[in-house]
């Protein structure tokens, strides 16, 4: 009688994988990962897998996704998706990550996770070190596949997993680090914690050294996942102005600015986006930016913007 299990997970150093669904109701969420991990990998290592991190070089750092998806996929068309080379600074051996984002509970997924290490070992014929990041709110969370005949052990395949709803956001408000600010999103937060996760969120983004679009796939991917309501944004926004650093949380997302517009379109028709652009500028004024900031954030001539000011007096 031949069996299957899946036993506890015993750590292995060489172990990290993430696979991609290709189904299309989960399009949006490969894609969100993809270019999240994508665009900071060394960083999202560094953030889970600190060890793991001491022991690479990124500047090797090389995307092997393009060469392999077109061979590498199952009877359901799901392909590797987020496959990186980099070297062992030790010995310097080319070693495979492989990373795999599951949004959904499938109890045959560590299964699948070996077919993939096999098709890959096949391929590329290197060390490969796989993980997986389950983002669903359920317990299942296997790390391992294992064959056996009776009591006889014939495979036993390990793999690092992360289970982000089992992660408390407040153990990564002090990481300056975008990967860990994006994926609080998706971490056990309570529901009346939403405006105080997004409050975090945004303080990161202001310690953060990165360019507009960098912080553009940060906002995006958080936005995506951690969505307010209109009355949780008015005290995400209250609490913004009472913050010490408010200007420079507002500076770092346009989630404020593309409201403000959107709320001026709807209370003026008639003038459009402009109408909603001096809105905008209005309330901004009205919490204390300097016109030069306002005319930096939203792009109104200095004559308008300081005419929106003069009517505030």
């Amino acid at each position: 009688m031949i069996v299957t299990k899946q036993i506890t997970y015993i750590p292995l150093p060489h172990n990290v994988i993430q696979l991609r669904e290709n189904k299309p109701s989960y399009t949006k969420h490969d894609i969100l990962f993809k270019r999240l991990l994508e665009t900071f990998f060394a960083e999202f290592i560094e953030a889970f897998f600190p060890d793991l991190y001491q022991k690479i070089d990124f500047s090797s750092l090389k995307y092997l996704s393009e060469e392999l998806v077109p061979h590498l996929h199952d009877e359901n068309e799901r392909r590797l998706d987020i496959v990186a080379e980099v070297k062992w600074k030790s010995t310097a051996a080319l070693v495979v990550i492989h990373v795999e984002p599951q949004s959904y509970v499938q109890t045959d997924f560590n299964k699948r996770m070996f077919h993939y290490f096999s098709q890959l070992h096949r391929k590329v014929d290197k060390p490969i070190i796989p993980i997986a990041i389950f983002s669903y709110d359920d317990k299942w969370e296997k790390d391992e596949y294992q064959i056996q005949v009776d009591h006889i052990e014939v495979l036993r395949f390990s793999y690092s997993s992360l289970h982000l709803r089992k992660m408390n956001w407040r153990d990564f408000i002090k990481k300056d680090n975008p990967v860990a600010a994006a994926l609080l999103s998706k971490m056990g937060y309570h529901e009346q914690e939403k405006v105080k996760v997004k409050l975090e969120f945004l303080k990161i983004l202001t310690r953060l050294e990165i360019n507009l679009e960098k912080r553009g796939i940060l906002l995006h991917f958080f936005e995506s996942y951690l969505a307010l309501n209109k009355e949780e944004e008015e005290i995400l926004m209250e609490s913004v102005r009472k913050h010490e650093d408010a200007e420079q949380i507002f500076e770092v997302t346009n989630s404020y600015i593309e409201q403000g517009i959107e709320r001026g379109i709807e209370q003026g028709l008639e003038q459009g986006v402009e109408r909603g652009i001096e809105i905008v500028a209005k309330e901004m004024l009205q919490d204390g930016f300097s016109v030069d900031k306002v005319i930096q954030l939203t792009k109104l001539d200095r004559a308008k913007v300081e005419v929106l000011k003069k009517n505030l007096l």
